[in-house]
């Protein structure tokens, strides 16, 4: 049965606790292939179904990624510098960003009907900014896909300028997704999610900033989710 908004808060923050696999990290293991979460631009079963839960309007929320030590590392030496862009904030090595809207579909994954979660969750207004000498690249306005392979999305600015919109930032690897749990104001935690940089922001970066350093699926971080239900 469709949730409706005049769910108690126990439902609905069940139904986040099961969707927030939307926000990072969808997909399981490797050999979870054939249950895997995917997107609404994945192709879709013709078997009709009806959803178990659904989420119109997430009202916000976090996502927050502790920044690996050897990105920070391998930052330094390529002479680049993090920061923030808008909303977001940098604090003891952790990156966060205001989740700004989104939705989320929820069928019974043992239906079989694929994909069985669907949705999109945006942080509008922020982003990450990456600095080296007079060049400044800005990676804003993510917006989170439950593919397969999940992944993240953005636009990307060189020195104020649209270098890539909607690019294919970030790989989102859930294989060792912990499983979720509840603050005590009843929002959503999802942990564990491995954030690695997508071949295409290799690309660019590496152009951008004249170097060959940045490849292999560099892990930026470990991420958490916390979806707000109220």
């Amino acid at each position: 049965m469709q949730l409706k908004k005049t769910a108690t808060k126990t439902s609905l923050a069940l139904a986040l606790a099961l969707t927030a696999t939307l926000g990072l990290g969808a997909c399981g293991s490797s050999n979870d292939s054939a249950t895997a979460a995917g997107s609404s631009s994945s192709t879709l079963q013709t078997t009709a179904a009806t959803a178990v839960a659904t989420v119109p309007a997430v009202p916000g929320g976090t996502t927050a990624v502790a920044l690996d030590a050897d990105f920070v590392a391998a930052l330094g030496t390529l002479g680049l510098t993090p920061g923030v862009v808008g909303g977001a904030t940098l604090a003891d090595g952790t990156v966060t960003f205001p989740i700004t809207g989104g939705t989320v579909t929820l069928y019974d994954r043992e239906s079989g009907y694929r994909p069985w979660v669907q949705g999109v969750l945006f942080h509008e207004g922020s982003g990450l900014s990456l600095t080296a000498g007079a060049t400044k690249v800005e990676l804003t306005d993510f917006t989170i896909d439950p593919g397969k392979p999940a992944r993240l999305f953005g636009n990307v600015s060189v020195n104020g300028q649209l270098a890539a919109s909607s690019a294919p930032l970030f790989n989102l690897d859930g294989s060792t997704l912990k499983p979720p749990t509840m603050t005590a104001d009843g929002s959503a935690v999802l942990a564990g999610t491995g954030v690695k940089l997508s071949p295409e922001a290799e690309a660019l970066l590496n152009t951008t900033f004249s170097t060959d350093a940045l490849a292999g699926g560099l892990l930026v971080g470990i991420s958490t989710i916390t979806v707000q239900t109220k």
